[in-house]
This record gives structure tokens, C-alpha cells and sequence, in this order.
């Protein structure tokens, strides 16, 4: 095999970056290689073209997975949880189904508590069946009922006679998630007391760090992590500071993060998150009661990030929601590979209603495919060695320790939430991806790119994020704007549906076969984002023979489709012989457009267009409200 291998690399000289470049130099034919093939990202950060080995000097690339500071995993194998949410309103139904689920694959499960303490005969008719040593529990609460909560836990687990270094799990005690939500001001008081309470339960976490909200609310990937590792710090520098040791801090904090669309920099994401907090744990210098006590003292083994993925909620959609099951599949893909702790897959009809059976079956089973059929838990940080991964961790690393820096510099996590500083930012990158998405910048497809247009809603209706349900008091501070992306688009076909028709809109094909064809499609795609009919042409010999067409069909659109070249002699023809019947539109940016405005012709579609605004001019001029 060597052999084979010495003479195909011998065929095969060595070729340098520099001819690389001067050979994209020449394909380029004086167009701007920075412009062309630079991608500048919203991450603040510029990403190549290609990248080469060369491009691994100066990066840690010789740690193993398990090993300090844990970019590779925190752990020698890639084995994850799937977790599945259960909500308590009913402790029976709760039990049930958790029973049930635990034989279909899943082997975490999160109690959704709803500010409801659960203690007692509750709590054991809750886990009635449920080995707690042999599963993850989690529990999520309001941050004044976590104590309590903890300490319920304790005295089931000893009173069942549960050997409690075993157990694992969590309480979800997270204040700043509690006031980025519900704009209700509270600290840190009870951070202390769940420290302590659930030292028995070595391995339950109770601090948590809730940053998938920040995903959720359209947050870049530098934002959620620089804000998620500064939101960490937090606990650890107030605790530290009220006298309980850095390890036994360190080792209660659990992060929730979320999961976006942006494949490899997700996985980017994760292997930079657990290196940068591991970085911070370290400097705290955590001493070390490990078996293998480390030469300097430290604990190293405090500095292990666990993380809880969680598939994004910001890009699921209304129309077309089977397609969030590719969505959130792509999502769960770059987490597996990442080698995070457990991943909870959001169904893909969270949208719009609370779960079924049958959604709830898809996302388990989304990660029962990625583990029995593709093998995911079977190699340990494939992207390690990556030369464009590895520089993609490194430069998102910087720009979220910068934010992280800064955070701190301004006073920490916990004052710039309550100063409202956090929501302000993450709200306006939201606005941005927005506007990014009404222009088609950021694609959503079958919502603002190929909808399916003869797709209606069936009474499904966007699902509101509002406050928690057990939330006291009035809001006092900003919370975050969890306005899906695709929940300006969904409002505009909503209300073409609630109108009572849908507006036709008619191709005038005419002229060159190619252009018109390519226009034509365009112009169905984006009039079809807005829920109307598309009556598409194979191209007419005149525009008048086009336009009586137009009028037989009853179009209240009519869009002109063909070349640039022809459009000064078409334009005209094509808008006098429409006249009132129809609004007239031209399909196009063409070089004569100041002479067809000239002629009369005010609408015009081409991809510089806000799709957004364009549409609902449309709607206006339609009467639909």
C-alpha cells in the first residue's frame, strides 16, 4: 500500500499558496479576490476561500480529546444524551409519558416545573418506575422555588437509598434567563444555598446558563458565546467572592446553548466554548481533590464545560414546517460533532402549537438516526486537524473572548442585563437579520425563497413567546425580542389568507426564451412569498395577446417578463395594453428604466428589492390589511 501511495503523491508535485493565488488571480480576470471569495461573516470575522496546513501554525492542535483546555470534548468518546422535555401540569400524564419515552431512546429527560414546587408525594408519583441512576434528570423551576427544589430532590434520592455520587441531572436555577425573558429585575441571592444544598448529588448541576434564549432571539454566534461565558463568570466570581471554593462552583455550572443554521461555525461554536471556559475556570485556580492530583494544584477537571445543545427555535417556520426537520437535523448534526453532553431537539411544530405524539417522535428519533444509523457517537472530534475548522474555532474564539472582555470591563453579565445593555444588542442584530432576510441577505426557504405557494395555513398560527407562566410582578427591565425570522413574512401571507382571496398574478412572457423563463421564475417565487396565486405562461407573440390573456384569467397582477434589451420596446406596449385591468409590473432593473418610469411604469421587481416592503405595498395596493 505504501508503495502505491509514494507513487501517486510522486505524480503529484508539491504546489505553494502563492501559485494557488496567482492561478485564482488569473481565473479571476481582474475582478477583486477580497470582494469575490472572502467571506466577510456577522461574526466580525473574515473567512477564506480555501485554507492549507500551513494555516495550522500557531494553533493547538495536538491535544487529544479529554484532555486540557477540552477544544476536543471534555471526555475519550463522543457518546451524548438525548433528552426530551415533559411538562408537570399533570403528574400522572408526566410519569407516563417519561416511562414511556425512556424505551424509545431516550436516556435524558428535563421536567418542565412551570414555577411549580414538586416535592413529596408528588415528586414520588413523578419518578414512580424511573431508576434514577440510570438516566439524567433535570428539572426546571423559577429561581425563588430551586432551593427547595434541590432539597426535595435530596431527600427522595436518600430516601429511595440511592447512592448519590452517582446520580446526574440538574435544576435549572438561571435569574438572568428569568429577567431576560420576563423583564422582571432579581439577582443572585439563592445562588449560594443551591450550591451547598446539592453538594450530596456530586454530579447534579443547579447554575445554569440559559444562552440559548440569546440564540433563539437571533443572536450571532460570538454574541451568544462571549455573553454565555461572561453570564458563567458571573456565578463563579460572586460565589467565589461569598467564600465557597472555585471547584465546587465550577463543577454546579451547566450551559444550555443553542444550535443555529450555520453548520460548521456551530461547530466552530462549541469546541471554542469549552476552550475559552476553561481558560476562565483555570484562572480561578480551583484546587484539586482528584484522584490524580495535578503537579500545580489545580483542578482541571472543574474547568469541563457541559453542555446541553439545544436546536433553535428563531428559524423554524409557519409554511412549510416539515422543512424544520432538515432544519433542526443540519442543527443537531453540527452539535454531535462538536461532542457536546446532550442534545434536546425542538419539534419541528413548535411554532405553531404545543408538541404531539408525532413531532415529539420525529426529534427523538432525529438523533437515534445520527447515533444508530450514521455512527456520529463513534468518532471523537472529526473536525479536529480541519484546517478551515480549526481557524474558524480560533478567529470565533477571539471575537467572543473579546465580548467577553469588554462585558466585564462594563461590570459583568448580571449589571448590563439589568442596565438593559444585553437585550439591546441581541435586539438589534435581530432587527438586522430581519431586514437581512426581507432582502433576501439571509435565506429562509419556503418562506422568503420558494415558497409553496399553493400551501395554506390550516388554522396553524404563530405560537407567542410571552412571559413565564408563574412570573410575579411587573417588568421593570428590556427583555428580548423572540420574533422568529420568517414572523414578518408569515404575518403578510396570514393576512392574504384572512382577506378571503388571493390575488393572481399573470407572467407576460415574451421575447428572449432564456430571460423570460428566468424571470418568470423569480417573479413566482417572490410574489408567492406572499401567499398568491402564480399563473405562470410558456411566452406569448405579442404583449397585446398576452394582456387579453391576463384579463381572461381575471390577473389583478400582471408582471412582464424578458430580456433588459427588450424591455424599452415591450414596457410600453405591454403597459398601455393592460391598462386599468391589471396592476402592471416589470420584472427586472433594466438600463431604460428611467424612460419606462418616464412612460408611466411604477413597479418593478429584481433582486435588489426589499422583499418585505415590496410585498406589502402590494397588499396595500390590493386593499389586504
Amino acid at each position: 500500500m505504501s508503495k502505491y501511495k509514494e507513487k501517486l503523491f510522486s505524480e503529484f508535485p508539491p504546489v505553494s499558496t502563492q501559485e494557488w493565488m496567482d492561478k485564482i488571480t488569473e481565473d479571476l480576470k481582474g475582478a477583486d479576490f477580497e470582494k469575490k471569495l472572502v467571506w466577510r461573516t456577522n461574526e466580525g470575522f473574515k473567512v477564506q476561500p480555501f485554507y492549507r496546513q500551513e494555516d495550522l501554525e500557531g494553533l493547538d492542535t495536538d491535544t487529544k480529546p479529554g484532555e486540557f483546555p477540552y477544544k476536543r470534548g471534555i471526555k475519550a468518546s463522543n457518546t451524548w444524551l438525548v433528552r426530551q422535555n415533559i411538562s408537570t401540569k399533570d403528574i400522572k400524564e408526566a410519569n407516563a409519558k417519561a416511562l414511556d419515552i425512556l424505551n424509545k431512546g431516550v436516556d435524558s429527560l428535563r421536567f418542565c416545573c412551570c414555577g411549580r414546587l414538586i416535592e413529596g408525594a408528588e415528586l414520588e408519583a413523578l419518578l414512580d418506575g424511573i431508576y434514577a441512576d440510570c438516566i439524567d434528570l433535570n428539572f426546571s423551576t423559577s429561581p425563588e422555588l430551586a432551593c427547595p427544589q434541590a432539597q426535595a430532590l435530596v431527600d427522595y434520592f436518600t430516601k429511595k437509598g440511592y447512592d448519590l455520587s452517582k446520580l446526574t441531572g440538574s435544576i435549572n436555577y438561571d435569574p438572568i434567563a428569568y429577567m431576560l425573558k420576563n423583564g422582571i429585575e432579581c439577582g443572585l441571592e439563592s445562588a449560594s444555598k443551591l450550591v451547598e444544598t446539592l453538594q450530596p448529588i456530586k454530579k447534579f448541576r443547579g447554575l445554569t446558563v440559559s444562552a440559548n434564549l440569546l440564540s433563539d432571539s437571533g443572536a450571532f454566534c460570538y454574541q451568544e458565546l462571549g455573553y454565555a461565558l461572561a453570564w458563567g463568570n458571573e456565578y463563579m466570581r460572586s460565589l467565589t467572592e461569598a467564600g465557597i471554593p472555585a471547584d465546587k462552583v465550577a463543577k454546579k455550572i451547566q450551559f444550555n446553548l443553542g444550535i443555529g443554521s450555520n453548520y460548521f461555525m456551530e461547530i466552530a461554536k462549541f469546541r471554542a466554548a469549552r476552550m475559552l471556559w476553561a481558560k476562565i475556570v483555570e484562572a480561578y485556580k480551583p484546587e484539586c481533590h482528584c484522584e490524580k492530583k495535578q503537579e500545580d494544584g489545580i483542578c482541571r477537571c472543574a474547568c469541563k464545560m457541559q453542555i446541553n445543545a439545544i436546536t433553535s427555535k428563531y428559524n423554524q417556520t409557519l409554511f412549510d414546517p416539515y422543512v424544520n426537520l432538515l432544519r433542526s437535523e443540519t442543527e443537531a448534526m453540527s452539535a454531535a460533532l462538536a461532542g457536546v453532553n446532550s442534545i434536546t431537539v425542538t419539534p419541528f411544530d413548535a411554532a405553531y402549537q404545543s408538541s404531539n405524539e408525532f413531532s415529539e417522535r420525529m426529534a427523538r428519533n432525529q438523533q437515534l438516526l445520527l447515533k444508530e444509523e450514521s455512527h456520529f457517537d463513534k468518532v471523537v472530534d472529526p473536525a479536529g486537524g480541519s484546517y478551515y475548522i480549526e481557524n474558524l474555532t480560533e478567529s470565533l474564539a477571539e471575537q467572543a473572548w473579546n465580548l467577553f472582555l469588554q462585558i466585564e470591563d462594563e461590570g459583568g453579565m448580571l449589571a448590563l442585563v439589568k442596565a438593559g445593555k444585553v437585550q439591546e444588542a441581541v435586539n438589534a442584530t435581530n432587527a438586522t437579520r430581519h431586514d437581512n432576510a426581507a432582502k433576501r441577505k439571509e435565506s429562509l426557504l419556503g418562506t422568503n425563497q420558494f415558497p409553496n405557494i399553493k400551501e395554506m395555513s390550516d388554522g396553524r398560527a404563530p405560537k407567542a413567546c410571552g412571559r413565564c407562566c408563574k412570573a410575579q410582578g411587573n417588568p421593570t427591565i428590556a427583555t428580548l425580542d423572540q420574533s422568529r425570522i420568517a414572523s414578518q413574512f408569515e404575518e403578510l401571507r396570514l393576512a392574504t389568507e384572512a382577506s378571503g382571496r388571493r390575488p393572481k398574478v399573470f407572467m407576460l412572457t415574451i421575447g428572449n426564451l432564456a430571460m423570460r423563463q428566468a424571470r418568470a421564475q423569480f417573479s413566482g417565487n417572490f410574489f408567492g412569498c406572499a401567499g398568491y396565486e402564480i399563473i405562470d405562461n410558456l411566452g406569448f407573440k405579442t404583449v397585446e395577446d398576452g394582456a387579453a390573456a391576463a384579463r381572461k384569467a381575471g390577473a389583478d397582477i400582471v408582471v412582464l417578463c424578458s430580456s433588459d434589451d427588450e424591455y424599452a420596446e415591450y414596457g410600453p406596449a405591454a403597459f398601455k395594453a393592460v391598462g386599468d385591468s391589471a396592476i402592471f409590473v416589470i420584472a427586472g432593473n433594466p438600463a431604460c428604466i428611467e424612460d419606462l418610469k418616464a412612460a408611466g411604469i411604477e413597479n418593478y421587481v429584481h433582486v435588489r428589492c426589499n422583499v418585505l416592503d415590496t410585498l406589502r405595498d402590494f397588499n396595500a395596493k390590493l386593499n389586504i390589511k
